[in-house]
């Protein structure tokens, strides 16, 4: 039986929680079910991205607080699902189980990002947890995309074990019609991610000058606030001939593919997707301990480094090693399983719970 699955999401700027949402809305749509995406504002690098099929609701402005008219939008569409593409939603779907009250549908969320969170001062880490301990009073069920990060979610959310369910987000396909990207001339290190404080890449831009070989590069794929910022960190290192920072791009795979190595130098992750992108590629990775789930999916030395998110010396060490000319690369790697189909699972059996 075909389902009406809505989600929903702030804007189309680029970030992996809305990546992850547009594969899954294409391979949901694909499979023969009606599917609403409810957005503040349709603006943004993604909107090219959009499955054809999809049909978008727009709120009219890019803030969050514009989500809180998700509930209106329910009431008319009456859905069979609400899927809540990552834990930095959850608060509209509180608010909106609040508003809908019997008549809203059932909740599936994703875990996007840490529970855990160290970089967080003590009261804002134990405000944190307490908010993380009222989930299970307006969520249906959970997603995590790993085992590791499903145990943490029983343990920080006190999420009952039958109302956790693991997939992984689908993999990432190359997008035929992207526009092409120019590439650094020579060997470079990639990163993928918003540029935002909670990915730190100005820890990357700072190991780039310590580097034994100080004719790599670094290429930077994404936008984010903190842009000025880490250009200013270029500039006053002397880097400008060596960092480049295209902005959003719709296909990462190829720049992933060509890197000597990827980077990711985060505080803190849910499941990055990006360490999956480029282990599909053949390229290894040096990533910090930014989630449970970074050792889970660099589970062998060949395959890249984990390092402590603090230090810096480990950073450099782990970089040169894969930086060594000749080193050998790992056998690109594809993660099995059927993620759409899985979802649509879980999803066709709350809805006949609620329909009984």
């Amino acid at each position: 039986m075909p389902l009406h699955i809505l989600s929903f999401a702030e804007t189309l700027q680029g970030g992996g929680v809305e990546r992850a949402l547009l594969r899954m809305a294409a391979g949901w749509v694909e499979r023969g079910h009606r599917v609403t995406l409810v957005l503040g504002d349709c603006a943004g690098p993604l909107a090219s991205e959009v499955p054809a099929g999809v049909t978008i609701v727009e709120l009219g402005s890019r803030h969050y607080p514009i989500l809180i008219r998700l509930a209106g939008v329910i009431r008319r569409a009456d859905p069979d699902i609400l899927f809540c593409p990552g834990n930095y939603y959850t608060a509209i779907a509180a608010i909106t189980r609040l508003r809908l009250g019997s008549r809203m549908p059932p909740v599936v969320a994703k875990v996007s990002n840490a529970l855990v969170r160290p970089e967080m001062a003590r009261i804002f880490a134990w405000g944190y947890r307490k908010w993380l301990q009222m989930h299970p009073l307006f969520l249906d069920h959970l997603v995590a995309m790993t085992p590791a990060m499903a145990n943490e979610a029983i343990a920080e959310m006190a999420m009952p074990r039958r109302r956790v369910s693991v997939i992984a987000n689908p993999p990432a396909a190359p997008i035929p019609d992207a526009d092409p990207l120019p590439l650094p001339h020579g060997r470079y290190i990639v990163g993928v991610g918003r540029l935002e404080p909670q990915k730190r890449w100005d820890r990357l831009i700072a190991a780039l000058p310590r580097l034994a070989d100080r004719s790599v590069q670094l290429l930077l794929l994404g936008e984010g606030t903190a842009r000025a910022a880490l250009e200013a960190q270029v500039a006053q290192l002397g880097l400008a001939a060596r960092v480049f920072m295209p902005g959003h791009v719709s296909d990462p795979l190829p720049a992933l593919k060509g890197a000597a190595v990827a980077a990711l130098t985060s505080d803190y992750e849910g499941v990055p997707g990006v360490i999956r992108e480029a282990l599909s590629q053949g390229t290894p990775v040096v990533a910090t301990e930014a989630s449970v789930a970074v050792r889970e999916i660099i589970d062998a030395p060949g395959l890249g480094t984990v390092v402590s998110r603090e230090d810096g010396d480990a950073l450099v060490t782990a970089l040169d090693h894969w930086l060594i000319p000749g080193r050998e690369r790992p056998e690109p790697r594809t993660d099995p399983g059927d993620p759409v189909g899985e979802y649509l699972a879980l999803f066709s059996r709350l809805a006949g719970q609620r329909i009984a």
